[in-house]
């Protein structure tokens, strides 16, 4: 932050450790003014946490990242220069993981190609949340209060201009990742769920291929039968077809079911994050879980988020 050509400040948002985290960050506060915490009342989640950074950053420009310094601080400077050029979004693309499985690279380009068919046509590949985002283009994103969010989507819904800047993602500096395989699974469902119908589509398709096949069969049948043709009979042919159907027919219900208790659980309006403590946070700059904001003076301040 000393380096950078402007005032500068660090949101951290602190998700429900359970290690030393908060009390090293109450000792960060105490020397340096610029970094500000937030601490959540438990861990609400990735997304929600990076939502109560947004929430709280001010000023200008803001950097999305993670603490795990995979997203490498330098990189801000070459965000700030596209920011300068009029860019309102400049997202971090990967080119390269260092230090991760085999596994987890692939499944990760089969999500983002998967996405950008399926979901949303503008969602850049092999980006995560780290990106510098525009003070315009930041108020358009918190207007956006859904439960279950999928911020590099709604970043891409939202338009503005955009660019990308490349970087070698290096591996984790400290400790082991969290984010299990049932995390990741979760995240993939919210995006495809909560962000488009394309599931829904996909299970209408499936049903109308499945009863085409059984007219086909229909038809067959009638045909050899007047034909004369002797046929087979027996239950194999039978219990195939039901099987197929009826495992078409709970796969949609479970779709639809998808739907209906996300659509149950953003009727309910609950905070989307609980904060316990703020520190070093003037009263006027923060906005709380409602989403209504107080933008407090200052240039270009960059908000960090775990």
């Amino acid at each position: 932050m000393d380096r950078l050509p402007c005032q500068a400040e660090a949101v951290i948002v602190n998700d429900g450790s359970s290690d030393g985290t908060l009390d090293a960050l109450l000792d960060w506060c105490e020397s340096d003014p610029r970094i500000r915490v937030i601490n959540l009342a438990r861990n609400f989640g990735h997304q929600a946490a990076l939502t109560a950074g947004l929430d709280a950053a001010g000023g200008d420009a803001i950097v999305i990242m993670d603490a795990d310094l995979q997203d490498p601080p330098q990189v801000i400077f070459d965000m700030l220069r596209e920011y300068q050029k009029g860019y309102d979004v400049v997202y971090a693309q990967r080119i390269h993981r260092r230090g991760e499985t085999r596994f987890k690279c692939a499944t990760a380009w089969a999500f983002y190609r998967l996405s950008r068919l399926f979901i949303h046509a503008d969602l850049p590949r092999d980006t995560g949340d780290f990106r510098l985002l525009s003070r315009e283009c930041l108020d358009a994103l918190n207007s956006m209060r859904e439960t279950h969010r999928f911020i590099r989507g709604m970043v891409a819904w939202v338009g503005f201009p955009q660019i990308a800047v490349q970087f070698e993602r290096p591996p984790r500096v400290a400790g082991q990742s969290k984010y299990s395989i049932g995390k990741m699974i979760r995240f993939g469902l919210t995006a495809a769920i909560s962000f488009s119908p394309a599931p829904l589509r996909m299970s209408l398709v499936a049903g109308t291929l499945l009863a085409m096949l059984g007219i086909a069969d229909g038809v067959y049948a009638v045909v050899a039968k007047l034909l004369g043709h002797r046929l087979v009979e027996g239950w194999t042919s039978i219990m195939a077809a039901l099987c197929l159907i009826g495992g078409s027919i709970l796969l949609s219900i479970g779709v639809l079911g998808e739907y209906i208790g996300r659509i149950f659980e953003e009727v309910k309006g609950r905070p989307l994050y609980v904060v316990s403590r703020r520190i070093n946070f003037p009263s006027a700059s923060f906005a709380g879980p409602t989403g209504t904001r107080k933008v407090i003076h200052g240039e270009a301040k960059l908000g960090s988020d775990e």
